[in-house]
């Protein structure tokens, strides 16, 4: 029985494509089932679209909090049956659900617990660790909490920062590194190699 994943998008949808093209070259030891998208005019929709994907929009301007809106992405992943949910760029926050605990994992473009946060994503990330002069940067799997960035760290890659980046040049090295990271987390864990004890979390 394969292991089944559902991507939470909110716009251009570029770690959904590297994750589908993970899928599509036989790199990724799991299968998307359901794209769901914060947005209806995301542009991942048509990444998930022209893969053949099945995608839905749960907008959360339709919703009176997070409350509901949290209830109704997670019914739609129990509909897909999902066994994780991997955000993929997703830039709302959610209430994890009891039996979504530690099935819900996220991508970030810093080494958390450094520029992270509310606010805290795309260009506002590289943009700050350029200004405050960091050597190194890079990218964080972690699981999701009720927090924004604030579940436990499953895997980091550094980057390095170069004396004449900016935000672009700097956001392309981490995209990079991303690339590679996230697909070998999520492979992980489909094969049940990562351990959680507390915020400490092993991978075998």
């Amino acid at each position: 029985m394969s292991f089944r994943i559902v991507v939470l998008i909110s716009g251009s949808g570029t770690t959904l494509l590297n994750l589908l093209q993970h899928n599509r070259d036989g790199n990724l030891q799991a299968e998307i089932v359901h794209v769901i998208s914060s947005r209806g005019d995301a542009g991942g929709l048509k990444h998930a679209e022209d893969f053949g994907i099945p995608s839905s929009v749960v907008n959360s301007k339709g919703f009176a909090g997070i409350e509901p809106f949290s209830k109704a992405i997670f019914e739609r992943c129990r509909e897909a049956k999902a066994d994780l949910v991997v955000m993929g760029g997703f830039l709302k926050q959610l209430l994890i659900p009891t039996d979504f605990e530690d099935r819900v994992i996220n991508i970030h473009p810093s080494l958390i617990p450094a520029f992270c946060g509310k606010g805290m994503f795309g260009k506002h990330v590289h943009s700050a660790v350029i200004e405050y002069g960091c050597k190194l940067t890079g990218c964080t799997v972690h699981f999701v909490d009720n927090e924004y960035d604030h579940g436990p760290i499953i895997a980091q890659q550094a980057v390095p920062v170069m004396v004449d980046d900016t935000p672009e040049t700097l956001a392309k090295r981490v995209f990079s590194a991303e690339c590679e990271l996230f697909p070998s987390v999520i492979n992980a864990i489909a094969q049940n190699n990562v351990r959680k004890n507390g915020r400490l979390i092993k991978i075998s």
